[in-house]
């Protein structure tokens, strides 16, 4: 399964880093590695995560301690779609 990343959810990448990296940059490189397995992991179990009510094609949810990870499996592809911190507003 290919593996791609929307452009905002490598801006949501870059700024959940850039964030956490002001007060702690070990933690924004020790989170980013971890968000990067949580990732890697779900190319092998796609289904892992929940899926979205109302949005159209397979789009589910990985909840990875307190972010959520939004993407949405096509055909041969995983496309991850947004990335939050789970108190951020989301469109």
């Amino acid at each position: 399964m290919r593996l791609l990343f929307s452009k905002a959810a490598v801006k949501d990448l870059v700024r959940l880093r850039e964030f956490i990296a002001q007060n702690n940059p070990g933690a924004a490189h020790r989170i980013a590695q971890r968000m990067r397995g949580a990732i890697l992991g779900l190319v092998d179990s796609p289904q892992i995560g929940r899926p979205v009510i109302d949005v159209p094609g397979e789009v589910r949810e990985l909840i990875f301690g307190k972010y959520i990870i939004r993407y949405e499996v096509r055909d041969r592809l995983l496309y991850i779609l947004r990335i939050w911190h789970g108190r951020e507003n989301r469109p």
